[in-house]
């Protein structure tokens, strides 16, 4: 076996097979952009908003919860056998759906892709941090959420147009099936063990890979409170996922009351993740130029900014031109806070860290859904639309104040 080395250029093959299989993990979100708040109202009749978004609580609340767990676990274990995990949780998603006689088959499918996204995407961002090294994070990050997220635009457009053409199910869900298999074998057959990149990362930080592991909750509450850096950056992501999840549940059904049909619907729903994904190519290494903070800040104000256009100019134009601020700031915020993350944290306990940051950013899609879910059954679906907006420019003020450059040396851990 060659010399391991850090690197991207040195790990080339394995980190692009990360970047491919990063898309078939997004691909299994895409499933459900367009059509679940669409299946929920016409399919089972659900009337409360609230109700329909209870799917987007069952993921958002599993994938934060089992985030921790699979970081941790790969700490221990090894980030392959998570991976592996995360694509056996996948298989029945789509089955699931098409199936589904009642909505709560829906939130059962979900916590099921909640556990499929939190083990599956989150080893490919630590993996490709384990193969690149302290230089090229930045770029690294870019690159797998780009690759995860253009894939959740271009399947939440085809399945549209799927819809459009045949029905809300099955059909749109068949794709599901051949992804959650060609993920599985990709996983099981090509990709290796990246663990050892980190000890020796450790070991080239003169900070020997037989360090002393700081515990969850020491991790848990130093990336949360203890560093107002790391306070910041997971704050944003929370406020993040918290207006995804909005859009995911709310964008669909406002669309729909001024008379949109299910293809136009989709094209919407994918020209964010599209922008978003794309865009992350730059972004990323634009963080390790020129820095985390701005981008982060930035980001969130152009994210507000984009759904404020959605819901004051209810046309088909601006809706487009929303979401497309949307996916530019989100991209400006995504892999930069991962990044930063990274900045402050050693090696040996970076990926229990980073568990712990999804844990309060995914965590926003279950506020998300529930917040707007909620206040669009009291007061409607703008008033909703409006308070996530709100909060999300919030966020970014925060990080303006909050947030500092990267400390020269990482956080020390205590046992």
């Amino acid at each position: 076996m060659s010399e391991m080395r850090l690197g991207l250029r040195e790990n080339l093959p394995q980190f692009a097979l990360l970047v491919v299989l990063n898309s078939f993990v997004g691909a299994m979100v895409g499933l459900e952009r367009t059509l679940l708040p669409l299946l929920g109202e016409q399919e089972f009749g659900l009337s409360s908003k609230t109700a329909i978004t209870s799917f987007i609580v069952s993921f958002g609340v599993t994938k934060a919860v089992i985030n921790l767990i699979a970081a941790r676990a790969s700490d221990r274990l090894g980030r392959k056998p998570i991976l592996v995990i995360g694509w056996l949780f996948a298989l029945p998603v789509p089955f699931l759906i098409i199936y589904a006689p009642a909505w709560w088959w829906v939130d059962l499918a979900n916590i099921l892709l909640g556990a499929n996204q939190a083990m599956a995407w989150s080893m490919t961002v630590i993996m490709k941090v384990d193969l690149v090294g302290p230089k090229r994070r930045g770029l690294a990050l870019g690159l797998n959420e780009f690759a995860g997220y253009f894939a959740v635009g271009v399947v939440s457009w085809v399945t549209g147009y799927i819809a459009a053409n045949t029905a809300l199910r099955p059909q749109p869900f068949y794709l599901g099936i051949v992804v959650a298999i060609v993920g599985l074998a990709v996983s099981v057959l090509f990709v290796r063990e990246t663990r050892p990149f980190a000890y020796l990362e450790a070991a080239a930080a003169l900070q020997t890979a037989s360090s002393v592991r700081p515990s969850l909750g020491h991790v848990f509450f130093v990336t949360s409170f203890g560093n107002v850096s790391l306070f910041a950056a997971c704050q944003a992501g929370l406020v993040n996922n918290l207006n995804d999840g909005m859009s995911w549940g709310l964008y669909p059904l406002f669309f729909a009351s001024y008379g949109l049909g299910v293809a136009s619907i989709g094209l919407v729903k994918a020209v964010y993740p599209m922008v978003w994904g794309v865009l992350q190519v730059a972004t990323g290494p634009l963080s390790d130029r020129f820095g985390r903070k701005e981008l982060i800040a930035g980001g969130m104000i152009v994210q507000a900014g984009g759904i404020w256009l959605t819901v004051l100019i209810p046309t088909y134009v601006a809706w487009l031109a929303g979401a497309a601020l949307q996916g530019l700031g989100t991209a400006m915020v995504y892999p930069t806070l991962l990044a930063a993350i990274t900045d402050h944290v050693h090696p040996t306990w970076r990926a229990t860290s980073l568990g712990v940051y999804r844990f309060w950013r995914d965590l926003g899609y279950a506020v998300g859904a529930l917040l707007s879910g909620v206040v669009a059954d009291l007061v409607g679906l703008a008033a909703a639309i409006h308070l996530v907006a709100a909060l999300t420019l919030i966020s970014g003020l925060v990080v303006v104040r909050a947030m500092g450059r990267p400390s020269p040396r990482p956080i020390p851990a205590r046992a």
